[in-house]
């Protein structure tokens, strides 16, 4: 710029002021509602090398945001990049205002820097036209109606990326040079004021968002005392959940990877939060948060597959929002559903979600000849319903027993079982869910089967709600999927024939992190969907969604199942009793070519020699 005039160091601290008043008054009220809201049940910042860890790899390298969509997230991460380099140059910059010039009186370091800037600049500047085509011109679905404000401030970092590479093309002090500085700087103070009114806001919360998200995937709060029944209104709402719902980048992963939004339904779990956010600026603190701003229908249409919190790029988790605001409606007598109803008076009635009578579980064990667990086994093994009443459940229970007598492994199952209360729990029904998982809490601990002991279950839903959902009932145990299990031993099991596809069930994969031990045991001949791993397409059966009638639009199941198929497989592979029992309603639909569909156990115990070595001795 050269040196200043009186008036232009008036002027810019004028614009300064004026900048920064906006700026505050704009996220002056943001940070009161953070910081207002009521403190998050149970929370407690501890962990912090992982959550350190995670800061390093989701904010400062940009992973995740590279890792779902590489080319826009590359770019992203270059403009992300190049504003954390351009942070002493921006001090510089305005401290000339100020007739102080810190880069030159650095000396060589100081051009050095400045020059390593440049190449950040030209970097940026290519990075923010892209997303600005991308977004404006592009358009993909997921993003949803585009704000012109976002236009806006992608104009002004393209503006500042270029003033400042003019910076070295221009003179010094000479017109032209002070109009390029002049322009650099209103930009800088324009940018300013509009970073709390855009989503650009994630620029400041993000990071704090990251850092202090609730540990574990899908953690759902507990619930603080009889006054606490969910997320009603504005009383409420937890520091985190408004520190994320502010937080939100609308970037649409979430919206991309919802199977329900996919299939035509109202639940888009990007606008969730979008609408908790709008509800805390609205500032009516008596009004419920379903209503106006999320709608009710939405939140029931969830799956709780976790494809949106697992794709997030700024921490939000949308499965304790969304499971807050169904225990709001259902804990508050709110939520008018008939087939919801049925289940939940099923379940206080018989004891499992299938509405059977507790005489069949026993009929079916003595008919399999299932051993009773008294103590002395290596493991407990857990029915759950869907083991205990349905008979491609029961199939896989048989299954499973047959390959761990084989091995030698030693178990048995317990002589009464009530459900676990996951579909309760998912529905948000804490009432119910609590007098089931003390129910089950009291079974186990009756049976002899303490914290410590070795539990397996053939569902994924049971072993996440005794392992973890449980504590709410004062204790949870140590269980574990049957392909767990069954991996450590998988070189002394038959690997199969044919070609399978394997379909991860989201409360295995995402929930669980288990991708590699059931693909372990399915041999060589293995082929991959489209969708796999961390973005595995949801059965459709979780959330209590099985049990709540028709599904509006395309049904999630026919959609997968079509996928699976597609691969021209001969099996499907299953390794949850949900998924089976959806996939298994949708394949006369999807195709006529015969595919079998099995699961995981069963594909193990039909390469098992016919005649085994007898049971193990207790």
């Amino acid at each position: 710029m050269g040196e200043s005039t009186v008036a232009e160091t008036v002027l810019l601290l004028v614009l300064i002021a004026v900048s920064l008043s906006l700026f505050w008054r704009r996220f002056g009220p943001v940070l009161r509602i953070i910081r207002e809201s009521r403190a998050e049940p149970g929370f407690e910042l501890g962990q912090l090398g992982p959550r350190i860890g995670n800061f390093v790899w989701e904010v400062l390298l940009q992973a995740k945001v590279i890792r779902d969509r590489p080319l826009p997230g590359l770019a992203h991460a270059f403009v992300f990049w190049g504003f954390l380099a351009f942070g002493l140059v921006t001090l510089s910059h305005v401290a000339e205002g100020f007739h102080l010039h810190l880069m030159r009186n650095a000396g060589a370091l100081g051009q050095l820097y400045s020059g390593f800037v440049a190449l950040w600049a030209i970097a940026v500047a290519i990075s923010i036209s892209g997303l600005f085509w991308r977004r404006f011109v592009t358009r993909p679905r997921w993003l949803g109606n585009v704000s012109v404000e976002s236009g806006v401030i992608a104009g002004l970092i393209f503006l500042l990326m270029l003033t400042y590479l003019l910076r070295f093309t221009v003179v010094e002090g000479s017109i032209f040079g002070k109009a390029n500085w002049w322009a650099h700087t209103l930009a800088l103070l324009i940018f300013l004021p509009l970073i709390p009114h855009t989503k650009h806001l994630h620029l400041l919360l993000s990071p704090a968002a990251i850092f202090a998200k609730r540990q574990g995937f899908s953690q759902i709060p507990h619930l603080s005392g009889d006054e606490d029944v969910g997320l009603v209104a504005r009383a409420d709402v937890t520091n985190i959940d408004a520190l994320q719902a502010f937080s939100c980048v609308e970037c649409g992963r979430c919206t991309e990877q919802c199977p329900a939004f996919n299939t035509g339904k109202v639940l888009n779990p990007k606008q969730v939060i979008l609408g908790l956010r709008d509800y805390l600026r609205d500032g009516n603190t008596s009004e419920p948060i379903v209503g106006v701003h999320v709608l009710e229908e939405a939140i029931f249409q969830c799956t709780t597959c976790g494809g949106c919190e697992e794709s997030c790029p700024v921490g939000i988790q949308h499965l304790p929002v969304i499971i807050g605001l169904r225990r709001g409606r259902v804990n508050t007598g709110e939520w008018e559903d008939s087939y919801g109803t049925k289940l939940f008076l099923t379940l206080e009635k018989n004891g499992n979600s299938l509405g059977f009578a507790a005489s069949e579980r026993t009929k079916f064990i003595e008919r399999a000849a299932l051993p009773i667990w008294d103590g002395s086994q290596e493991y407990c093994l857990w029915l759950g319903c869907m083991g205990a009443y349905d008979p491609k459940g029961r199939d896989t229970i048989q299954s499973l027993a047959r390959v761990l007598n084989h091995l030698g492994v030693t178990f048995g199952v317990l002589r009464k079982e009530r459900c676990n209360g996951d579909p309760a729990r998912r529905l948000g029904n804490d009432l119910l869910f609590g007098q089931l998982a003390e129910s089950g809490v009291e079974g186990l601990q009756s049976a002899g089967v303490g914290p410590a002991q070795n539990m397996v279950s053939i569902c994924p839903h049971c072993v996440r709600t005794l392992g973890t959902d449980w504590s709410e009932a004062g204790a949870t145990f140590a269980i574990e999927h049957h392909t767990e299990l069954l991996a450590r031993f998988a070189d002394r099991l038959p690997k199969p024939d044919g070609s399978i596809v394997y379909h991860d069930p989201c409360y295995l994969g995402r929930y669980r992190n288990v991708y590699d031990q059931p693909r372990s045991l399915l041999g060589n001949n293995l082929i991959e969907p489209g969708r796999t791993r961390e973005k595995s397409f949801c059965c459709g059966a979780g959330g209590g969604m099985m049990f709540l009638g028709e599904e509006k639009g395309e049904r999630v199941n026919l959609n997968r199942v079509k996928e699976l198929v597609d691969t021209g497989a001969e099996t499907v592979a299953a390794a949850c009793p949900f998924c089976q029992s959806m996939f298994r309603d949708a394949l006369g639909t999807v195709t006529d070519r015969p595919v079998k569909l099995l699961d995981i156990a069963q594909i193990i115990a039909a390469g098992l020699p016919s005649v085994l070595p007898s049971a193990p001795t207790i």
